[in-house]
């Protein structure tokens, strides 16, 4: 990522060193994944949809790491995976909106909600400025070479509000969040992480100084 292009990093300190926690990134290029692998503190598993996974990229993207999700379906097994990276403390990297678009968390799917609070794990909010404003010169389908992509992580938060993960005794997190689960509570639980995400999006866009992109 830092040889195709320039990434600028803003906030990375406020990943938590250690402990399950789930990357909610916004998704408006196929560069954002990749881009978010590449500069985060920590390793990240994404779950990426299955199509995916085709030739080399396969064993590639399954070498690192990366989780294959059919997104027709309730994908049971994708689905123990991602809770084996959190229950195994480490960092989930999800799309919440489950499909590239516009990239402004405008309609948000219930499955980051369930993760965070299946999971026990906080969301930390990451906003991607720059990859889909302009197609490149030579290669249309990514950014121009060189140009400058801006990753902005915000700051740790619960799903449910005044929920608390499992403390493991020794100061640090574990998975396996008691919170409820049912349906009402997922609901209002994404409610509460799409107003998070959207204002943490505007104020990367503020940081960042990209308002401009929006006209």
């Amino acid at each position: 990522m830092y040889g195709l292009w320039k990434p600028r990093v803003l906030g990375a300190w406020k990943v938590p060193a250690s402990g399950p926690v789930i990357l909610a990134v916004n998704h408006s290029h196929n560069i954002d994944g990749p881009m978010v692998m590449g500069v985060a503190p920590r390793p990240t598993h994404f779950l990426i949809k299955q199509e995916a996974f085709i030739g080399p990229l396969d064993p590639f993207l399954t070498g690192i790491g990366q989780l294959k999700v059919d997104r027709t379906t309730a994908d049971r097994t994708a689905i123990g995976r991602a809770l084996g990276v959190l229950e195994q403390g480490g960092v989930l990297g999800i799309f919440p909106e489950g499909t590239r678009g516009e990239g402004d968390f405008a309609s948000l799917r219930a499955g980051l909600a369930y993760f965070a609070v299946r999971g026990g794990a906080p969301i930390v909010p990451v906003a991607v400025l720059g990859s889909a404003d302009r197609p490149g010169r030579l290669v249309k389908a990514l950014p121009p070479l060189r140009s400058r992509v801006d990753v902005v992580f915000g700051d740790p938060f619960e799903a449910i509000e005044g929920a608390q993960s499992s403390d493991t005794g020794g100061g640090g997190r574990r998975a396996g969040g008691s919170g409820r689960r049912t349906r009402k509570a997922l609901d209002e639980a994404t409610e509460r992480i799409q107003k998070r995400l959207t204002a943490h999006l505007e104020n990367a866009r503020r940081l960042t100084g990209r308002w401009a992109t929006l006209e």
